[in-house]
């Protein structure tokens, strides 16, 4: 006899559709007549709000992943800062004599080795300064005298006020300031490694020309003082420009704290002297050196680094200067030494100059390189 069939079990049959390039949609021509197809996950999410792609993103920004993120972002704003600042070095630095580097001591990397650093900055004026007696040709007299050690664990700092009197090679007793206008950088280094029996191994010279330009891309700098009223290159009047301060706190911008750093007559205080001038000078760059270091410099540090090598006349290669800037950095910030003096004199020419008798310049020297 024939089998019975099952009746209650089910038939199947397999169908095989061909894949379609353009899949099709509800609403969409060509859709099968009662076809129905499924939304994705995504529009679903959509459709129902159960916020599903929120919680993806949540997935993803786990605390590991948001700190790596923000480190990546932190590291390529610092290297491109650095290829700015190398850039900069190479292209809109000016390079000092070629006399200088025969008369530098060598010295290892500033960063990690200890260095001597002398800063210079000349009274030379513009071309177009009206200020009565201005130097505005050769390389004028440096008005600034800082030696600055750092480097290796070392953070010292001692300013020379100008109108020190000290030997010079075929000039006589002449205020130290004249060295720079007999021979430039190199015989000013030569006279000061002479006189403090200390190396020298860097030059640092202060562009004014540019000076500005780096305070302004730094934000500013803050001073603290007493009151004062200088005219550069003739005052306001004379197509200069008048810098007043009343006594206080003040923020600057780049053309006052230029005119802050050359101011050598207060008006306000005329009882003044280079040593107040000094004082002023140092204060300046501890409040550069603090705002390197605040968050605000750290946004604005690609426009710093391109700003930085123009301001300055400088032996060092951009990487040295790098080291530099990071040894003052994290050298932290020593105490205001001015190499006070301890008589005066008459010179040749009439005018009086400042002496330092040997045993404070001894000790003055001691204080420095011990730092």
């Amino acid at each position: 006899m024939p089998e019975q069939r099952d009746e209650e079990t089910p038939r199947y049959t397999r169908y095989r559709a061909r894949r379609r390039l353009i899949p099709e949609r509800d609403g969409q021509p060509g859709a099968s007549a009662g076809a129905r197809v499924l939304p994705s996950p995504k529009a679903r999410a959509k459709k129902t709000g159960d916020g599903g792609e929120r919680a993806g993103w949540r997935r993803w920004a786990t605390p590991k992943r948001i700190l790596l993120g923000l480190g990546l972002a932190i590291l390529g704003w610092v290297l491109l800062s650095v290829v700015l600042f190398l850039l900069s070095s190479h292209f809109e630095r000016t390079p000092p004599p070629s006399d200088v580097s025969a008369v530098l001591d060598p010295a290892g990397f500033p960063l990690t080795s200890a260095n001597n650093i002398l800063v210079l900055g000349s009274d030379r004026r513009q071309k177009d300064s009206r200020e009565p007696g201005a130097e505005t040709t050769g390389p004028g007299r440096s008005d600034t005298i800082m030696l600055i050690r750092t480097g290796g664990g070392h953070a010292a700092r001692l300013s020379i006020p100008r109108d020190t009197v000290v030997e010079i090679p075929g000039h006589g007793l002449q205020k130290i300031n004249a060295a720079h206008e007999f021979g430039g950088p190199a015989l000013s280094i030569s006279v000061i490694e002479h006189w403090l029996d200390i190396p020298i191994n860097h030059l640092v010279e202060v562009n004014f020309e540019n000076f500005p330009q780096l305070i302004d891309a730094m934000g500013g700098v803050t001073y603290t003082g007493g009151c004062i009223v200088s005219k550069l290159d003739g005052g306001s009047a004379n197509g200069g420009y008048t810098l007043r301060l009343p006594a206080g706190t003040h923020h600057l911008d780049g053309k006052q704290a230029l005119a802050l750093a050359r101011t050598r007559k207060n008006l306000c205080e005329p009882d003044e002297t280079d040593i107040q001038r000094e004082e002023h000078q140092q204060a300046l760059f501890n409040d550069m050196k603090s705002r390197l270091m605040s968050p605000s410099s750290f946004l604005r540090m690609p426009l710093i680094a391109w700003n930085a090598p123009p301001a300055i006349i400088s032996d060092m290669s951009g990487v040295e200067l790098l080291g530099l800037f990071a040894a003052l950095t994290v050298g932290g910030t020593p105490a205001t030494h001015v190499l006070y003096p301890t008589g005066q004199v008459v010179l040749p020419s009439g005018e009086e100059g400042l002496t330092v008798s040997e045993g404070a310049r001894r000790a003055a020297v001691a204080r420095f390189m011990a730092g």
